[in-house]
């Protein structure tokens, strides 16, 4: 016997929503916006807009809703807009050792932490930190005989120590004269000079001396190793001794790093000129050049191939190793893609599900240029300028030409450039990826 008086209850219901809703479309209440703007809002719609400008045109920079003259930034998955008219991604702050700056990450930009305002945190990433050249005892930066760079000393002649504190017994006529090396160069322009002595720039993790050594840093075993020496502990190509930097070789062994056999009919010139083919290096910088014919490295490694090594395959591979994204073929370190995918490593699909509004919006950098300027924009994503090699990044904003070169290559042939700074493949280290520090011969 209740069921009847539960329909009437239920149409009573449905019937008072549909009114409520038919009023709400009427006359909205007092708390609830009319066109954009709160009815508490003492501004008019125009005074409100005006508030919500941005100097090109666009309300909150089409990335939000004005109301009563504040943006309402939009959120999206790939993050959040934020700033008075919506103008930062909050993604954008570029990262230093892991970390999104060391100070704050506003609006794409470090804002470094200065609580007594001296300025001494700075950098791009407020990775500077000048309070660490201040002396403890006498509170000043570099003890007052020096300048202070991104937390580090640069004394004064006569000076030496962390913080400058320590004062040389010799003068800095005397100092200069036992650091200048036979070329006239400060510790050959290899080391610093401390009161008089040369502290070399070891440049060799693996070596118990080092690399580079001498009084005055003159001498750079580094100049007897050739390209391919890097995968042994050979000097002078194995026929040789290396005398500060110069290759005395064995008997039927010439060359300036005696990788030229004496019974070799073509002479040391015609053989590198073979070796070079249109390359500026022999052998592409990837394999050993003897009497004319190259040997590709790593031995056993199928991916450096070609009459010259002309050819890395290992280029068609991503971080993880995949070739070509899985899309396409490599062919002599090119990747050719499949129908439907595009890019250096076909990692661009064709098809993309945003709008221009949306996909241009994820290609802006901080300053609100598309791809820093130097690319074009597909499906959200910065496509850089294929006529520029070197410009790389998730905004075009990298240049590779700044990566560290050894024998005329970037990152030695033995990693990838990403953004300046190399990153070497698996068993390499080194600023230039030219140092091998595998276990095995590779």
């Amino acid at each position: 016997g209740q069921a009847p008086n539960h329909r009437i209850l239920l149409i009573a219901a449905l019937r008072c929503s549909d009114t409520a809703r038919q009023t709400s479309l009427r006359s909205p209440p007092p708390s609830q916006s009319v066109l954009g703007i709160p009815a508490s809002c003492r501004l008019s719609r125009a005074e409100s807009e005006l508030r919500c400008r941005v100097p090109g045109g666009k309300l909150c920079n089409d990335r939000g809703r004005c109301e009563c003259g504040v943006c309402i930034c939009q959120v999206t998955e790939s993050g959040k807009y934020y700033g008075p008219l919506c103008e930062c991604h909050d993604w954008v702050c570029e990262t230093y050792d892991g970390n999104v700056c060391a100070g704050t990450c506003h609006c794409g930009r470090c804002k470094c932490a200065n609580p007594e305002g001296n300025g001494l945190v700075y950098g791009k990433f407020c990775e500077c930190d000048d309070r660490e050249c201040i002396d403890d005892e006498t509170g000043e930066i570099c003890t007052g005989h020096g300048k202070c760079y991104c937390g580090n000393c640069y004394c004064e002649a006569g000076w030496h120590g962390d913080k400058c504190e320590f004062q040389c017994d010799i003068t800095p006529w005397e100092i200069k004269k036992r650091c200048t090396s036979p070329d006239g160069k400060i510790c050959s322009n290899r080391g610093t000079c401390v009161c008089g002595e040369c502290t070399c720039h070891d440049v060799d993790p693996t070596g118990d001396w080092g690399d580079i050594h001498g009084d005055t840093c003159e001498c750079d075993e580094r100049n007897c190793k050739a390209v391919y020496d890097r995968y042994s502990d050979d000097f002078c190509s194995g026929h040789g001794q290396c005398n500060c930097g110069r290759c005395d070789c064995k008997e039927g062994w010439t060359g300036k790093k005696c990788e030229h056999p004496r019974s070799c009919p073509m002479s040391v010139e015609e053989s590198t000129k073979k070796c070079q083919g249109n390359s500026n290096l022999p052998c592409s910088g990837r394999g050993k050049c003897e009497c004319g014919q190259c040997t590709c490295f790593p031995p056993g490694d199928n991916r450096v191939h070609g009459k010259n090594c002309e050819c890395d395959d290992r280029q068609c591979e991503n971080a993880d190793g995949k070739v070509c994204g899985g899309h396409g073929i490599c062919s002599c370190g090119r990747c050719l893609c499949q129908d439907g995918w595009f890019g250096k490593l076909c990692q661009h699909s064709r098809k993309c599900n945003m709008t221009e509004e949306e996909s241009r919006s994820l290609c802006e950098s901080a300053d609100g240029v598309l791809c820093s300027g130097k690319g074009s924009c597909h499906c959200g994503k910065c496509i850089c300028s294929p006529q520029e090699w070197y410009i790389s990044g998730d905004f075009c904003e990298c240049d590779d030409r700044d990566c560290d070169k050894h024998d005329g290559l970037i990152c030695t042939g033995n990693g990838v450039c990403s953004c300046g700074n190399c990153e070497c493949w698996e068993g390499w280290n080194g600023n230039a990826c030219e140092i091998w520090l595998g276990r095995e011969y590779p």
